[in-house]
């Protein structure tokens, strides 16, 4: 059985079920908790516009629970396997195991590879489900859950900045020369002084600059108005700084996201950010492989000798010691100090192979 990846294949399927049935109620009773406690501040807030009532409450409930499951999947698989090994350990199972032959990483091995199929999950439900509620329940809250537009492609109410001047259209549509704006207001300024106030009832990029139609011009020293049916000024903004202005990538699919970053690339817009949430978006799901790894010193120790309390609260504090390290490398991504790649990757590679020292140092 030394030779082995697996004990026999009787053990493997009763590790695996364990782990999985102690994991999916522990998850199960995370989000009613977590849910209820999240209603309670926010289902005044929703009933307080005119027309809404337990329709709408049930709506808000079917949006958030995706995003619950997502965020709190990792720390019921951890703590579904400190349940699971430490009832093992306490009913002399894993002694029984490890007589009949099998190592500290075949004990554990069932429930990696079990992690890995709610690993796996959890990537399509993030993708598939958890993006869709996501931007739906942004859109929701931005209108005080009131009636939500329907989606047409079309950003509103977007700022650029442009050297010293500031651009404001009242909407975007399209993408690169295909870009149109409605309504545009350049302020004009120089060394933060304001010149002159450019309104345009249309706005599209052509060569040279920017084409505005039905134009109204006010000079801030002479306080003149002048009209003219187009002009074109050579603001230096790319098309995409407008219908990009706003880009999260809790909101998107993976594929969304990188499609967003290139338009940003080649707009010359920063994507640290982005690119950090793209690579958490698959180091992320893979939060829960760890999680057998490092609560496995559970598994181990007589319970008799009343260190199996010790071993629990150890596998906990490894575990929750990883949370922490991956949102706080996740910040430091956002601000600019870790390269994003690292920022989603380090922590997991990091207690990668604390688990794996703690593993092998202990019962190996």
């Amino acid at each position: 059985m030394a030779l082995r990846f697996f004990p026999s294949r009787q053990l493997t399927f009763y590790l695996a079920r364990t782990f999985l049935t102690r994991s999916l109620a522990v998850l199960a009773l995370l989000v009613l908790v977590l849910q209820t406690l999240d209603l309670l501040g926010t289902s005044g807030q929703i009933l307080a516009h005119p027309g809404n009532g337990q329709a709408e409450i049930w709506r808000y409930v079917g949006l958030r629970v995706p995003q619950i499951v997502a965020r709190f999947l990792p720390f019921a698989v951890l703590l579904g396997t400190l349940i699971t090994l430490a009832t093992l350990n306490q009913n002399s199972e894993v002694i029984a195991m490890k007589a009949s032959g099998a190592s500290a990483h075949q004990i554990i091995a069932p429930l990696i590879v079990a992690s890995i199929g709610v690993a796996l999950f959890s990537f399509m439900f993030n993708e598939r489900i958890v993006a869709r509620s996501t931007a739906s329940l942004n859109a929701w809250e931005a209108v005080d859950w009131g009636p939500v537009p329907r989606a047409t492609g079309v950003s509103s109410n977007v700022w650029v900045r442009s050297g010293d001047d500031l651009v404001h259209a009242a909407t975007a549509q399209g993408r690169g020369a295909a870009t149109r704006l409605n309504d545009v207001i350049i302020y004009d300024r120089t060394g933060g002084s304001l010149v002159s106030i450019v309104s345009g009832k249309t706005g599209q990029q052509v060569a040279g600059g920017w084409r505005l139609d039905d134009v109204t011009r006010f000079d801030v020293a002479s306080g003149k108005l002048t009209t003219r049916p187009s002009v074109v000024l050579p603001l230096g903004v790319r098309p995409d700084q407008f219908t990009l202005a706003d880009v999260s990538a809790d909101d998107r699919s993976l594929a969304q996201l990188r499609q967003d970053i290139d338009y940003l690339k080649a707009a010359g817009r920063p994507t640290g950010p982005l690119e950090a949430g793209m690579w958490h978006k698959m180091s992320g799901p893979l939060s829960a492989v760890l999680m057998p790894l490092l609560a496995g010193v559970a598994a181990f120790g007589l319970a008799r000798s009343g260190a199996l309390f010790v071993r629990v609260v150890t596998g906990m504090g490894l575990g929750f010691a990883y949370f922490v390290a991956d949102n706080a490398a996740l910040a430091m991504g956002n601000l600019g100090a870790y390269p994003p790649f690292l920022a989603a990757w380090a922590p997991f590679l990091l207690f990668l192979m604390i688990g794996e020292a703690v593993l092998i140092r202990t019962e190996e």
